[in-house]
């Protein structure tokens, strides 16, 4: 049994989980009114997204339960302790994080999230799975929390935050990766200069799609070992 198997983190994930499955975006009609083409646009847009996120706040838009588990055994296996995640939302997938740092015997992970309603939301959910003490949330635009005071050294990252900037975040922690860090990208689909950049082996990375929702990358050189 593990943290992650165990109550209360199993049961509250189940709960989280099948809220996030009954409350989808294309379920309210304002938002379901916008053309795939223009949802297109403002997932790939670095102009609008606070804007575009804003209107999904009343959403989990979490990872996959699978994608979940991905991160979990990642980490474990990594013997993660400084763990990066951009984009908290309610926390479910920083709840298979701090899990796997709870059973490695103890880390961090600093996350970002712009939204304060999806900040108390997370929060709460830490605090009911007893994980809050392995968590640093950073409110406000990640382009700026996590833009400094960083570990030297991080084991894993994680980009499920606005799909647009998951290039630009990777430059902010790069320096700091560890040879061998994980790197887990959901829908990175929706940013072709980051498939661009991870899959060159000259940028100094290893990339394939996991599954169609995940880019699963691994850095081969970290930082003071180029």
């Amino acid at each position: 049994m593990t943290t992650l198997t165990e109550a209360p983190v199993a049961p509250l994930l189940d709960r989280l989980f099948s809220q996030a499955d009954a409350a989808k975006p294309m379920a309210d009609p304002a938002f379901a009114a916008i053309t795939p083409e223009e949802r297109l646009r403002l997932m790939r847009s670095k102009a609008d997204y606070r804007h575009f996120y804003a209107q999904l706040k009343d959403y989990a838009l979490p990872v996959s339960r699978d994608a979940g588990r991905l991160l979990y055994m990642l980490a474990r296996t990594s013997r993660a302790r400084t763990i990066v995640e951009f984009g908290t939302s309610f926390g479910l997938s920083t709840l298979h994080l701090a899990a796997a740092l709870r059973d490695n015997g103890g880390g961090k992970v600093i996350t970002s999230e712009f939204e304060p309603s999806k900040i108390a939301r997370a929060r709460a959910n830490l605090a009911e799975a007893g994980l809050a003490d392995l968590v640093e949330i950073r409110e406000g635009d990640a382009l700026e929390t996590l833009a400094s005071d960083l570990p030297e050294r991080i084991d894993l990252l994680l980009l499920d935050g606005a799909k647009s900037l998951y290039r630009d975040i990777l430059g902010l922690v790069e320096g700091r990766l560890r040879a061998g860090a994980a790197i887990v990208a959901d829908n990175a689909d929706h940013c072709p200069d980051y498939l661009e950049y991870v899959g060159n082996p000259a940028n100094g990375y290893l990339s394939m799609p996991f599954t169609d929702e995940v880019e699963l990358t691994v850095r081969l050189d970290g930082a003071g070992e180029r």
